[in-house]
């Protein structure tokens, strides 16, 4: 059984994107492939893991660092006996980085009737085909050149791979956030698959990034309804209450 370095285990409400307010559990993984200029998340590896003491109590003890598989399996499920979850998510950092081990604890998962949810930054293909029989729902951060690096010829990769499961791209849209870059990466969708859905979601300002301006989202988004059939604007919005 695989082991993997996991930061937190928690219940509580999806704060981005398609599902946002659904109850989830919540499994972050260490260790990133990027290093992205408007992230948030602490990635790093620890010597324990926070785990919530019970669903939402936001009170947490240490678990010593790493986790089997059978450990995390048996944590989601004493969550779900506790509250109606909607989705187990992985998150992390980049949880692909950890494939088998998301693999195997999505096995047991499966079991207990909930839905796999995957976050990820769309640029290990390769892994998410490993994977992709036991994941459910996808949620693929496409990156702009501007707040990143240009990534687009794997986005493309791993979009053709996950377009069949529930599927939605995110793309976060800063005040250095250009037009051209933008629209290249609604076309990269559009000629995958113009169904899927495209968030926009504004960033939340860290840093030296700068969020951008009403006017600038509601233009993009426009632009980007022109190519694909659904497209929302969804900040994040678990900053807003204070949630994890």
């Amino acid at each position: 059984m695989s082991s993997a370095n996991v930061i937190e285990i928690f219940s509580s409400v999806q704060g981005e994107g398609k599902y946002l307010g659904c109850r989830q559990i919540f499994v972050r993984l260490a260790d990133c492939n990027l290093n992205c200029a408007y992230c948030d998340t602490n990635f790093q590896r620890a010597d324990f893991c926070k785990v919530e003491t019970t669903a939402g109590s936001m009170n947490f003890r240490d678990v010593k660092n790493p986790l089997d598989a059978a450990q995390v399996a048996d944590i989601v499920k004493n969550f779900c006996d506790d509250v109606p979850t909607q989705a187990v998510s992985f998150t992390g950092g980049e949880p692909l980085l950890h494939w088998q081990f998301v693999r195997e604890v999505a096995i047991i998962i499966k079991n207990f009737g909930t839905k796999i949810f995957l976050e990820t930054n769309g640029t290990l293909p390769d892994e998410l085909e490993k994977i992709s029989d036991v994941v459910d729902i996808i949620s693929m951060d496409i990156k702009l050149p501007s707040i990143g690096r240009n990534l687009f010829d794997v986005h493309k990769k791993f979009l053709e791979v996950a377009r069949e499961k529930d599927l939605y791209v995110k793309i976060v849209v800063a005040d250095s956030s250009t037009r051209e870059e933008f629209l290249s990466a609604v076309e990269l969708v559009a000629n995958v698959d113009p169904k899927v859905l495209l968030i926009i979601q504004p960033v939340t300002p860290v840093a030296e990034v700068h969020a951008a301006s009403a006017e600038k989202i509601l233009s993009f988004q426009s632009e980007a309804l022109r190519r694909l059939q659904n497209v929302r604007v969804i900040p994040q919005t678990h900053k807003f209450i204070n949630l994890l």
